[in-house]
């Protein structure tokens, strides 16, 4: 009959403690701001990789066939 009650005082000592370890962590908040601090680095990523890839197709699309056209221009100069 000890033995039993020993068992249970055991098991409600172990499950008091597996609650009040839960309801703490469930309370706690100390790790929020890595959240936000990874929200802004991800952010700030996918914006400066949109800028780039936009950079790239100004400069494939506009800038350089212009510019290739311009400089042939230059040396084919007829003199005239």
């Amino acid at each position: 009959m000890k033995l039993l009650k020993k068992m249970r005082d055991r098991i409600r000592n172990r499950l008091a403690s597996f609650l009040i370890r839960t309801r703490l962590a469930v309370c706690n908040n100390r790790g929020d701001g890595f959240v936000g601090e990874g929200l802004k680095i991800l952010i700030s990523v996918v914006i400066g990789a949109l800028l780039l890839a936009g950079l790239y197709a100004l400069f494939n699309g506009k800038i350089l066939p212009a510019l290739s056209t311009k400089i042939d221009g230059l040396f084919n100069y007829s003199g005239s």
